[in-house]
């Protein structure tokens, strides 16, 4: 009777569900599944803004109400059954590379990141992402997957202890005997187990079991009381919230990073739209997909307030295919996602005891998921063969995305014009090409 009501209702008439020939019941199911693959990202993310220097309990808070609030929104006004969060490779570019390699502070980086936002809503109401998306080589978009994928997964195999610093090779295998790097690698082999056997949540499942086993070992603090565990005291953003230093940003004159921010935003949040769309047969006839622009206007608008909040750039999240796979078809799949966003606020005080050593392993097998598009990049024809593999080995080994775009989009306008194939090339990748090639320039 419920699902009934719900279909002829608010809810009904809110979220199209009888158009949609779904039900609450179905959808809410859905939202759960998809919050349940999801909510490793609360604990991965704030650990990997930790290390940019920015306060733990406002990186969970600002983590988890950008997620709850873009979800809410996407649900809403785009009526999309997709989940948005802070991204996968921008967190890790904005902690490891702005912060890390360049030094900047975090408040500067989050003036970036505001910029890439603006840019990005532009970009989205003029329509000119289409011309820009276009523009951009197929194997050179899969490339750029690739090579973020990597890039994920030297950070996490870092953060385990599996990999170390050498003077003589740059980079060897760390001492699988300390407990820190043992545990971890027990993470890794426990949780590809699970995933393994298609188990929903399996990295969520992995992150708890190995939090769970560092704490009786004693590798990481323990809860000691309830006010460890949960907390009617919701975690606040005050030591982030409208921090972002938007001038500092811009007098430090960081187009590359402006732009692999844009850019990257650009194409992951538009490959899973895409294939998320598809997946929920929101796709029409004539290749259309239904609310793309409010779904694009919804994420860029996201990026600027996470920016606000303290947090690196949100995106839509593949994640929500398992919502979808389970029956969500509509922004009611992502509304309840929100909610559960924010109910897991009570929790804050026990997954800001979650350490770096249970998250790490989940971005070696984030980066390995992220490496399936490599069997579809055509190698043959070393025009197009070259730039993709520079894009993908330029961002692990350079530890920067930006690098990797550059070298690819370089290579790619460079090599096909040598090999009398001009034509391939547009104006706007030698527009991008040359802008690269100052930027290098001037950073050199």
């Amino acid at each position: 009777m419920q699902a009934q009501t719900g279909e002829h209702g608010v809810l009904g008439r809110l979220f199209k569900l009888r158009e949609k020939n779904t039900t609450v019941r179905t959808e809410v199911i859905a939202g759960f599944t998809t919050f349940i693959a999801l909510a490793y990202i609360m604990f991965v993310n704030p650990n990997i803004l930790a290390d940019a220097g920015i306060p733990k309990e406002a990186a969970i808070a600002s983590t988890i109400w950008i997620a709850a609030l873009s979800t809410m929104v996407m649900g809403v006004f785009a009526n999309y059954p997709v989940a948005m969060a802070p991204g996968m490779g921008l967190n890790a570019f904005f902690a490891y590379y702005v912060c890390g390699v360049l030094g900047l502070h975090w408040t500067v980086a989050l003036g970036a990141v505001f910029f890439s936002g603006i840019f990005f809503l532009i970009l989205t109401i003029s329509h000119i992402r289409q011309a820009i998306i276009g523009a951009v080589p197929t194997n050179l978009r899969r490339a750029i997957g690739v090579g973020i994928g990597l890039f994920i997964a030297f950070v996490g195999l870092k953060g385990t202890g599996l990999i170390i610093s050498d003077p003589a090779t740059f980079i060897t295998l760390g001492h699988v005997t300390q407990p820190t790097t043992a545990l971890a690698l027990f993470g890794l082999v426990f949780t590809a187990g699970l995933m393994a056997r298609g188990v929903q949540g399996a990295i969520l499942l992995g992150i708890i079991v190995t939090t769970i086993i560092s704490m009786a070992f004693g590798i990481s603090a323990a809860p000691h009381g309830v006010a460890d565990i949960i907390s009617t005291s919701l975690p606040h953003m005050g030591e982030t919230f409208a921090k972002l230093d938007i001038a500092g940003a811009w007098d430090y004159g960081i187009f590359s990073i402006i732009f692999t921010f844009t850019v990257v935003e650009l194409f992951d949040n538009m490959g899973t739209l895409i294939g998320l769309t598809s997946k929920a047969k929101m796709v029409k006839s004539n290749g259309e997909i239904e609310n793309l622009d409010r779904a694009l206007t919804t994420d860029a608008c996201g990026t600027i307030i996470s920016s606000v909040f303290g947090t690196s750039t949100v995106t839509s999240y593949i994640e929500s295919a398992a919502g979808i796979a389970a029956g969500g078809k509509t922004g009611l799949t992502a509304v309840t996602v929100a909610i559960l966003f924010i109910v897991s606020l009570l929790f804050a005080p026990l997954i800001g005891l979650v350490p770096g050593v249970a998250t790490a392993p989940s971005l070696v097998l984030v980066g390995a998921l992220m490496m399936s598009e490599v069997g579809k990049i055509e190698f043959q024809d070393f025009t197009d063969g070259l730039p993709a593999f520079l894009t993908i080995i330029m961002m692990p080994l350079t530890s920067s995305i930006a690098n990797g775009f550059a070298f690819g989009f370089i290579s790619y306008s460079i090599v096909k014009t040598l090999g009398g194939k001009a034509r391939e090339v547009s104006l706007i990748m030698w527009l991008v090409s040359i802008a690269f090639i100052i930027n290098l320039f001037l950073r050199s």
